[in-house]
C-alpha cells in the first residue's frame, strides 16, 4: 500500500469540507495551509483555526505554496481542471481525495454508494436498514457530515459509515476503499465541473476502487450506460432490478436472495425509482449484516426525503411536489414516472446537459412553466406541442402552475433538470421557497 505524507498539506478550499479537514489535520499535528479562490472571503474562519491562506488564483502564490507540502487535499467542490490541482499534478506532488484522509485514519467498514440519481435516498435507508438490525451506522460523505468531521464527532459511536459518495469526492480517490459498494445509475451530469461524460464516468467508477475477493459489489442486473465503465470486479457482485437480480421487485413484494422482504402493497413509496432504490439499500444493508426484518421496518416507514418528490399537498385538492434535488434531465424524468398528469416547473442553470431527454415524457406532460437561465431552452424542448410560459420568480412559476393544473385536472411537480444556482445557493433553499409558496396560496385557498 502506498504511504502518503499527511505532515504538509495543502487543502483546497475552506467551505464545509476544507474547514473539517483543516481542523481534523491540525489537531493530529499535522501543519496546514489553505489555498482559497476568495481569501478575502475566508478571513474570518482562517483566523479561528489560525491557518494561513494564499490566493488559489494566483500562479505566483500557488507555486510557493506547492514548494512547501507533500501533499494537496482538495475539497470536493474543487473542479478537476483547477490550477491548484494542475500544478501539483506537474509538480508530482500527492493529490488525495478527503475520503482517502478519512480511510488513513479510521479502518471501520465502509458503505459507498454512487450514481447520477437516487445516492442520497439509498445512503438514508441503508443507514436505517443497519440501525433497524442493531448495527449502528452513519451516514456521511455528501451529506451535511463530511468522513472527517464524522470521524471528530463520532470517534467510537458507530460499527459502520455509510458514504454518499460524489463524483467530486471519488475523483482523485487513491486508498479509499468501501467492502461494499454501489453504482446505482449512470447519465451525464456535472460536465461542467468534469469536462467530458468519460471523465465523470471514470470518476465513479471508482467507487469499487480497491475491493478485493471479501468485498461486495452491487450493480444493476441491467447495466445499461454502466456496463463499459465497469472495471474488472474482483469483489463479489450483487444484482438489484425491478424483475430480476439477487434482490429485486415482483407484481407483489420485493425479495432479496430469494426471500421474501416486504410485500410492495405494504411499501408507502412504491414509483419505479423508488423501488430501484428499495433493491439497491436492501442489497448493501444486507451485504453488511443487515437482516430481513430490519429491512422491512425501515421500508414500511420510509416517507422519502425531502426535495426528492416531496408531496406537499394531498386531500382531494390539486397535489403539489417538490422535487428541487432534480438537477439533471435524467433525475426529472425518474421522478415523473408514475405521474399521469403533469404541469412541469423546470428550468435553473444548466450544467452543460442535453436537456432534450425531457421530450421522453411529454406524454405525462398537460403544461410547462420554465424558470431561470435555461428557460429558453425548456421551452425549445416542451414547449412546441404544449402549453408553455415563462416565469421569472417562483412565486410567478407557482401562479402560473397552479393555474394550468384546475384546467387540466393535473398534479404541479418543480423537478427543475437544472441547478440552483441562478436563483438560489442551492436545491435546497430552492425547494424550501417553493415550498413557502406553495403553502401560502394552500392557507388562502382554503380561507376561501
Amino acid at each position: 500500500m502506498t504511504k502518503f505524507d499527511l505532515s504538509r498539506v495543502a487543502v483546497g478550499g475552506l467551505g464545509l469540507t476544507g474547514r473539517a479537514l483543516t481542523e481534523a489535520l491540525i489537531a493530529r499535528g499535522h501543519h496546514v495551509v489553505v489555498a482559497d479562490d476568495r481569501p478575502e472571503a475566508v478571513v474570518e474562519a482562517a483566523s479561528d483555526l489560525a491557518v494561513e491562506v494564499v490566493d488559489a488564483t494566483s500562479q505566483e502564490e500557488l507555486e510557493e505554496l506547492l514548494s512547501r507540502v507533500d501533499t494537496v487535499v482538495p475539497s470536493p467542490g474543487i473542479p478537476r481542471h483547477h490550477k491548484l490541482l494542475r500544478l501539483a499534478d506537474d509538480k508530482e506532488i500527492a493529490v488525495l481525495s478527503e475520503l482517502d484522509v478519512g480511510s488513513l485514519w479510521d479502518h471501520r467498514p465502509r458503505i459507498a454508494v454512487t450514481g447520477t440519481n437516487g445516492k442520497t435516498t439509498v445512503t438514508e435507508l441503508t443507514t436505517k436498514i443497519l440501525n433497524n438490525s442493531e448495527v449502528k451506522a452513519a451516514a456521511i460523505g455528501n451529506t451535511e457530515v463530511s468522513f472527517v468531521a464524522a470521524l471528530a464527532d463520532q470517534p467510537e459511536k458507530n460499527d459502520v459509515f455509510v458514504v454518499e459518495a460524489s463524483s467530486f469526492a471519488l475523483d482523485r480517490v487513491q486508498h479509499f476503499r468501501a467492502q461494499s459498494a454501489a453504482w446505482l445509475n449512470l447519465s451525464p451530469d456535472h460536465l461542467d465541473w468534469h469536462g467530458d461524460f468519460e471523465s465523470y464516468a471514470a470518476a465513479k467508477a471508482k467507487v469499487f476502487h480497491g475491493q478485493g475477493s471479501n468485498d461486495f459489489a452491487i450493480v444493476p442486473h441491467e447495466l445499461g450506460a454502466l456496463a463499459p465503465w465497469l472495471p474488472k470486479l474482483e469483489a463479489q457482485r450483487i444484482t438489484f432490478g425491478m424483475s430480476a437480480g439477487d434482490v429485486h421487485c415482483t407484481r407483489s413484494e420485493l425479495t432479496a436472495h430469494g426471500e421474501k422482504v416486504i410485500d410492495i402493497g405494504d411499501l408507502p413509496l412504491s414509483r419505479p425509482h423508488d423501488l430501484l432504490n428499495a433493491c439497491a439499500a436492501v442489497a448493501l444493508g444486507l451485504s453488511m449484516g443487515a437482516s430481513i426484518h430490519g429491512a422491512e421496518e425501515t421500508l414500511a416507514g420510509f416517507q422519502g426525503l425531502p426535495h426528492r418528490m416531496e408531496l406537499l399537498v394531498s386531500n382531494n385538492e390539486i397535489r403539489f411536489f417538490n422535487d428541487s434535488k432534480a438537477t439533471t434531465p435524467h433525475a426529472t424524468v425518474a421522478g415523473i414516472s408514475g405521474l399521469d398528469a403533469v404541469v412541469l416547473i423546470a428550468g435553473g442553470r444548466n450544467k452543460g446537459l442535453d436537456l432534450r431527454e425531457l421530450a421522453s415524457i411529454k406524454s405525462q406532460l398537460r403544461a410547462v412553466v420554465a424558470i431561470g437561465d435555461a428557460s429558453e431552452d425548456v421551452i425549445e424542448v416542451l414547449g412546441k406541442d404544449l402549453p408553455a410560459t415563462i416565469a421569472n420568480s417562483m412565486e410567478e412559476a407557482v401562479s402560473q402552475a397552479f393555474q394550468y393544473a384546475v384546467r387540466f385536472q393535473a398534479d404541479v411537480v418543480l423537478s427543475p433538470a437544472c441547478a440552483s444556482f441562478d436563483w438560489y445557493s442551492n436545491y435546497v433553499e430552492r425547494g424550501d421557497d417553493f415550498k413557502r409558496i406553495v403553502d401560502e396560496l394552500t392557507q388562502e385557498r382554503r380561507a376561501t
